[in-house]
């Protein structure tokens, strides 16, 4: 299983912590940044969510100071579903009620809890119930005609 991983400035740290111990269990694609220096965070978001959207990883994750402003941007891409979470219970609904493919939090997030965050988001499957179904079609269907508004 390929995991993507972004970052801005803030998020450095944690993202280095994290990439560690996926590495242990998962190939993990590393967007970046790898600095400290304050960096956009939208262009580290959109290479992410373009690598969701090509196929070339299975699951997304994005970190930046409070996890917000990544997740918005990482929204952009089309096909990207992103939530931004702050525990395991979330990163657990939103993939089995949402399906959704990248999960974003803040800087600030407790080290093992953003691990634990990542693999619950990672080992939960999507439920396929038909009302969940119906609602991300309604989503993807909106957003493939939103060029048309």
């Amino acid at each position: 299983m390929k995991i993507g991983i972004a970052n801005d400035h803030r998020g450095y740290k944690l993202k280095e912590y994290l990439k560690k111990e996926l590495e242990k269990e998962y190939e993990v694609i590393d967007l970046g940044t790898d600095y400290e220096d304050s960096v956009d965070y939208p262009d580290y978001a959109f290479m992410l969510g373009e690598l969701i959207k090509t196929g070339g990883a299975d699951f997304g994750v994005a970190i930046c100071g409070s996890g917000i402003g990544i997740s918005i941007a990482c929204n952009k891409v089309k096909g990207v579903r992103c939530a931004k979470v702050s525990n395991s219970e979330e990163a657990k609904y939103t993939r089995e009620d949402n399906d959704s493919n990248i999960v974003a939090f803040g800087e600030k997030t407790p080290k093992e809890e953003a691990v634990e965050i990542v693999k619950t988001f990672i080992n939960t499957p999507f439920s396929n119930l038909e009302k969940h179904m119906r609602r991300i079609n309604k989503i993807t269907e909106y957003e493939e005609n939103s060029n048309d508004r």
